[in-house]
This record gives structure tokens, C-alpha cells and sequence, in this order.
């Protein structure tokens, strides 16, 4: 797109009005209830009984709060790269709906009311480390990293794999072995969760000046990565039982789901199907979800 149609787009939107779904939308609401997922999992296996309620209630709206002001600044930062990629163009900052200026005010106030809930109703270690996770993923990675490396979204990858230690810090009070586990989890399932995605958007991150991994070496290159990053993942995810953190039922579970994940990328590594990216993206998501249920399921029964 050329900077002409840019501004004649924004020209075009200028008379255009938010609506709350604007707002809500900038919040990326389904990667931030994958988020609290991780989070409320963190918070039950903290403890071997139930959790307070203030806490399960007060200590997830923060960190959904904190998340949502993370990735509205993700959407200001990369608003004019937005509008070159045919899959953000359509969203409010792009469209006109919603002013920079609107967004940015938007996420302070967010991130604020979010941190005061933490600080004052949960516990202020939670409250900090939600920060600094803010801070990792909205301008460590955002702002700098994913404009910086191939391997952004290995590096900044630990922002986004934080949220079970906070679940888990919002009960405790402290940073333990098992949280730091479930974030190493998240951490090393990352790479091969967006690899896939970025692999099937090369076109789109081709126009900007984002050096994802299939831009700037290839989709082999890239499908290697993937593959190793998924080896090295199925590896990890053993670690709660090896560790007495679980039992039988998540190793299992473990075991078939990360069987799953290892046939997904092979088949995307030595297959020449163009949908094996989004289905090995879309397993990875179904992946996570079932095995932190998983985990959760193995701490009660």
C-alpha cells in the first residue's frame, strides 16, 4: 500500500466513531483468556486446598487488566505497519476509529487501574512482576525486539509466558520452583506456536520491515527451527512429573498431546501442503489449553 492510499484510508475514516467493541478488540480478548487460563492454573496449583476468592477474583481481573493494557500498546506501536498488512488493516487504529492518542490514554488507564488492584487487593510482588511483564512484552518486544532479530519471538517470548507465575505468586506471595516451571513451559511451547503463523504470513510480514524467521531465511529454515523448538518443548512439558509437581494423569496427557504437536511439525517440516502451517498453529493453540487443563485435573483427582 502506498503512503498516498495510507492517508487518503485515514482521511476516508476520520468521521468514523469508536464503539466499546473498538476498545475491546485492541484488547485482544482471546490471547488475554488463553492468558488467565495459565494464570488460574498457576493459582491452583500454588496450593494443595482452594484459594481465597478475593484473590482468584481480584488477583485475574489485574493481570487481565495489565495483559489488555500490553496489547492495546501493541496495537499503537505497530499501527502503521497495521495498515500495510491485509490481516490488521481492518483494525480500529488503522480504520481511523480510534486516535493514537486515545489508545495510549486508554492503556495507562487500564494498566493502572489493573496495578492498583494487584498492589492493594492481591499482593505487591504480583503487582511488580505483572508490571515488569508488561513492560517486557509492550516495549521490550514490541517496541524494540521485533524489529531487531529473527529471534524475536524466542527472546521475548518469557513476557508472554509469565502469567502462571503471577496466578501462582498472586496466592503465595513468592516466586517458587513450580511457577518458574509452568513458565518455562509457556516460554519454550512459543516458538513453535508462532512460527507456523509467521510461515503463513510471510507475504504479509514481507512488506514491513519486521525481520520474522521465514522473511529473512526461509520457510525451511524456519520449519527446522519449529521442529526442534517442538522437541525441545515435549521435553520440557515432562518436567512437572519428573519433578513430583504431577502425576500419572498429566504425563499421559502430556505424552499424547505433545505426540500430536511432534506430528504436526513434521508433517509441516517435510510436507508441501500450504495448510500445514495453520493447522500445526492451530493444534499448538488446542495444545496448551488442554494440557494446563490437564495439569489442573491432575492436582485434584
Amino acid at each position: 500500500m502506498t503512503d498516498l492510499s495510507i492517508k487518503n484510508n485515514s482521511r476516508n475514516s476520520v468521521d468514523k466513531k469508536a464503539s466499546w467493541r473498538d476498545y475491546y478488540e485492541m484488547c485482544k480478548p482471546r490471547v488475554v483468556m488463553m492468558m488467565i487460563l495459565t494464570s488460574l492454573v498457576g493459582m491452583f496449583l500454588a496450593v494443595p486446598g482452594t484459594i481465597p476468592l478475593s484473590v482468584l477474583i481480584w488477583g485475574n481481573l489485574g493481570i487481565a487488566l495489565v495483559a489488555s493494557a500490553g496489547a492495546v500498546i501493541n496495537h499503537l506501536i505497530d499501527h502503521r505497519i497495521d495498515t500495510i498488512m491485509q490481516r490488521t488493516l481492518k483494525r480500529p487504529i488503522p480504520q481511523g476509529k480510534v486516535t493514537p492518542m486515545q489508545a495510549l490514554i486508554f492503556a495507562m488507564g487500564i494498566c493502572l487501574l489493573g496495578m492498583l488492584i494487584l498492589i492493594f487487593l492481591v499482593n505487591p510482588l504480583c503487582g511488580w512482576l505483572t508490571l515488569a511483564s508488561f513492560v517486557g512484552y509492550a516495549i521490550v518486544y514490541t517496541g524494540y525486539l521485533k524489529r531487531a532479530t529473527p529471534q524475536n519471538i524466542v527472546i521475548g517470548g518469557l513476557s508472554g509466558a509469565m502469567p502462571p507465575l503471577l496466578g501462582w505468586t498472586a496466592v503465595t506471595g513468592t516466586v517458587d520452583p513450580g511457577g518458574l516451571l509452568l513458565v518455562l513451559i509457556i516460554f519454550a511451547w512459543t516458538p513453535p506456536h508462532f512460527w507456523p503463523l509467521a510461515i503463513h504470513r510471510k507475504k504479509d510480514y514481507a512488506k514491513t520491515d519486521i525481520p520474522m524467521l521465514p522473511v529473512t531465511h526461509g520457510d525451511a529454515l524456519t520449519k527446522l527451527h519449529s521442529l526442534l523448538y517442538t522437541i525441545i518443548m515435549l521435553i520440557v512439558s515432562l518436567l512437572p512429573y519428573l519433578t513430583g509437581m504431577s502425576g500419572i494423569i498429566y504425563l499421559t496427557a502430556a505424552l499424547i498431546l505433545g505426540g500430536g504437536f511432534l506430528y504436526r511439525s513434521v508433517e509441516l517440516m517435510l510436507g508441501s501442503n500450504p495448510a500445514s502451517a495453520m493447522k500445526t498453529f492451530r493444534y499448538s493453540i488446542f495444545y496448551l489449553i488442554a494440557l494446563f487443563i490437564a495439569l489442573l485435573l491432575d492436582h485434584y483427582i
